[in-house]
């Protein structure tokens, strides 16, 4: 499809003008055309900034009416400038205030959408999610933690957080798997649960070609927790299989969800695959699950250059991680759940069962 008639048809889409079958074949080409995905995402924003900016010129038309109204009424005049100006500031600060914060924002936005439109291609088309921890951002953390004295921490002692991501129970005896990428560096490792319960770990596995980390509990205030509601998937994916994930890109768990967009990752890697989906930075190392809660990958990256082009490294890796890890007999205990007890239940009673097993992995 020629770009001319790719823009044709993403206006007619998104103006309601294409027939249900229309529709459904254009749904499906971007399911199958990450491209075409993209391009129907950044025609919204430019139409939505267009929108916004029409709006405001509009409303600064109106103000223009009001104001020559009220000169030609009487109401105000313009012989003493000074006497105006404060007279109208007085009299219509607020609808000023609105007009200059619509301003203000469409302004940014635009700006926004310029930069956006003509940033140039960087050395790297691939952003790391490890959320990196800025100095102080640390130190305003720190100083919450220290007034909420009912919390335990465990982080080492006068030691700021540097970086983090997520990470997913394999096992429930305290095993997780996350990204090589999130704990490269870390001298100590702690994870976080949906409560806000902090647990000590140790990195007991890494890979750098898959991208693949394991770490273990070892705290006496963890508690084993039985069998895993979610399962771990040996098969791969089908293209356009609709897809979730959790993660803490902030301090409290996030959902998102989207579609696996293709079967392979970056540049062809077989290792990995791609999906249509929102991630940001500390939604590394988070599982991707299916519409049955089986955990089918494990987020690592996101395209730079592209809206929602997130990649995934597959969860047959971890089978393949668990077997080098058994090479250490101290290790023969792991046992991976296969089956999911929740492939039956709706979405939302699917995360309540999920998110005790999903942590933010904090590294120092």
């Amino acid at each position: 499809m020629q770009d001319v008639q790719l823009l044709d048809a993403i206006e007619r889409f998104l103006r309601g003008e294409m027939s249900p079958e229309e529709i459904a074949s254009f749904e499906q080409l971007r399911k199958s055309n990450p491209e075409v995905d993209e391009k129907v995402v950044e025609h919204t924003m430019f139409l939505q900034q267009m929108d916004q900016f029409s709006d405001w010129k509009s409303f600064k038309s109106t103000l223009n009416d009001v104001h020559n109204q009220l000169l030609e009424s009487g109401e105000i005049t313009e012989k003493a400038p000074k006497a105006t100006v404060i007279q109208l500031f007085r009299k219509y600060k607020r609808v000023m205030a609105v007009a200059a914060s619509i301003a203000g924002i469409t302004t940014l936005l635009i700006a926004s959408m310029a930069t956006y439109y003509t940033q140039k291609k960087t050395a790297s088309d691939l952003q790391r999610l490890r959320g990196e921890y800025k100095s102080e951002i640390t130190k305003k953390t720190n100083e919450v933690i220290t007034k909420v004295q009912e919390r335990i921490t465990k982080a080492p002692e006068n030691t700021p957080v540097r970086f983090g991501g997520t990470g997913f129970l394999i096992d429930g005896k305290g095993y997780i798997a996350t990204d090589e990428h999130v704990v490269n560096g870390a001298s100590s490792v702690v994870v976080q649960n949906s409560k806000g319960q902090e647990f000590r770990t140790r990195i007991i596995y890494t890979n750098k070609e898959t991208d693949l980390a394991i770490l273990k509990i070892q705290d006496d205030d963890f508690r084993s927790v039985g069998p895993l509601p979610y399962g771990i998937r040996k098969s791969g994916t089908d293209l356009g299989e609709p897809l979730f994930i959790l993660g803490f890109p902030r301090e409290e768990i996030v959902y998102n969800e989207g579609y696996m967009s293709a079967k392979t990752g970056y540049n062809g890697d077989t290792l990995s695959f791609q999906l249509g989906v929102s991630a940001n930075p500390g939604n590394s190392g988070g599982p991707v699950f299916n519409k049955n809660g089986e955990v089918v990958g494990v987020i690592t990256a996101r395209q730079t250059q592209a809206v929602g082009v997130v990649f995934a490294v597959s969860s047959k890796n971890i089978f393949r991680s668990l077997d080098d890890i058994k090479k250490d007999t101290s290790f023969q205990n792991i046992r991976l759940t296969l089956n999911s007890s929740i492939k039956n239940l709706d979405r939302v009673q699917q995360i309540k069962r999920i998110e005790e097993g999903v942590f933010m992995v904090k590294c120092y």
